[in-house]
């Protein structure tokens, strides 16, 4: 056996003065009701971030059972604004079974991309792009048919 000095990648290392002289962390908390007759491909938009906003591990969505039959998933994804960037429909998380009952999950599920900026997240984006980005959420792969709440809490903070 070796022993092995490592480094670790340091994101957001925010000296902007805050309650605790720290990074002062900002949250989206944006709830929507999923109706029984959506069908998949139905979207919800949970708001506006920051193009540079650092994602925090704390970040959660949750949801209720939204079917009793079928098998629809929930994506998380990021959309321009005003900005030019691509849209990416699952760039935060893809296939969160929503007929199964209520339950939550990490917005970020790799923890190897705690701290990573928003268009980070976008899938063939590799600079940032100008403007603010929209988080919503896209049924998938089959329609809800019960109907239900889905909540997303978004840290983050921005350098």
């Amino acid at each position: 056996m070796a022993v092995e000095t490592l480094s670790a990648t340091k994101r957001g290392n925010n000296t902007a003065a805050g309650h605790g002289l720290a990074g002062n962390v900002k949250v989206l908390v944006a709830t929507g009701e999923m109706p029984a007759a959506a069908s998949a491909t139905s979207v919800i938009d949970f708001g506006a971030i920051p193009n540079g906003a650092r994602i925090l591990p704390q970040s959660t969505v949750y949801w209720d059972d939204l079917a009793s039959t079928g098998s629809p998933t929930l994506d998380i994804g990021l959309f321009a604004i005003n900005s030019n960037i691509t849209s990416d429909d699952d760039a935060f998380r893809a296939d969160l079974d929503v007929a199964a009952s209520a339950s939550n999950a990490a917005l970020v599920s790799d923890i190897a991309n705690y701290g990573k900026r928003a268009w980070e997240f976008v899938s063939g984006q590799s600079s940032a792009p100008q403007g603010d980005l929209a988080v919503k959420g896209t049924i998938k792969d089959a329609a809800v048919n019960t109907g239900g709440t889905i909540t997303l809490v978004l840290y983050y903070t921005v350098d």
